[in-house]
């Protein structure tokens, strides 16, 4: 079952009365983020779970990510635990392009969006490869690891370096306290 997809102008309409999860890494939140809206990222979301069931409890739970995939899979994920949660249709890109304002902490740089990190690093691994095997054939087997996981990606609306890339110190928010999240969201 497909989740309940709002656009922009839904989600502008509705915004004062929805609770925004938005699920990218802490890194990604810092670098802006939708009005009000709570980071909980979406490989917390087991710890998450009775968090998000409570806030059901005061309105609508609206997912948000950079683009509307990692969004929808935090929807579904929800959903198969009887909590029901609407998408942003294009996430805070869309939101962006059509001039909304997003909130962004004092003091935070911007940041490469997740899908913008998965390139680079796959791209340069990829020519590592590439060039390495100039040298010594086996280096080859890089790219063909790297184009098989991007495969495997694609196929199952997973991103295994995204995980990765997510778990690494400038993904990391230092203000980002997941537990203070989850209070503000029960409370």
């Amino acid at each position: 079952m497909a989740p309940t997809a709002l656009t922009v102008d839904q989600v502008n309409a509705r915004l004062q009365e929805l609770t925004v999860i938005d699920v990218r890494s802490p890194g990604e939140f810092a670098s802006g983020h939708l009005p009000g809206a709570h980071n909980v990222p979406l490989d917390h979301f087991d710890t998450a779970l009775p968090a998000l069931q409570a806030a059901t409890d005061r309105g609508d739970l609206l997912m948000v990510c950079a683009s509307g995939a990692r969004s929808a899979t935090a929807c579904r994920r929800l959903a198969e635990q009887g909590v029901t949660a609407a998408t942003l249709t294009g996430g805070t890109t869309a939101w962006t392009q059509q001039g909304h304002d997003i909130h962004r902490p004092a003091g935070t740089r911007t940041g490469w969006a997740m899908d913008r990190q998965v390139r680079l690093a796959a791209g340069s691994l990829v020519l590592t490869g590439l060039l390495a095997g100039r040298r010594w054939n086996a280096a080859r087997w890089l790219s063909a690891g790297v184009a098989g996981g991007l495969v495997f990606s694609a196929l199952t609306d997973t991103c295994g370096m995204a995980r990765i890339l997510a778990a690494l110190p400038h993904n990391q928010a230092e203000t980002a306290d997941l537990d203070t999240t989850l209070a503000a969201l029960t409370g």
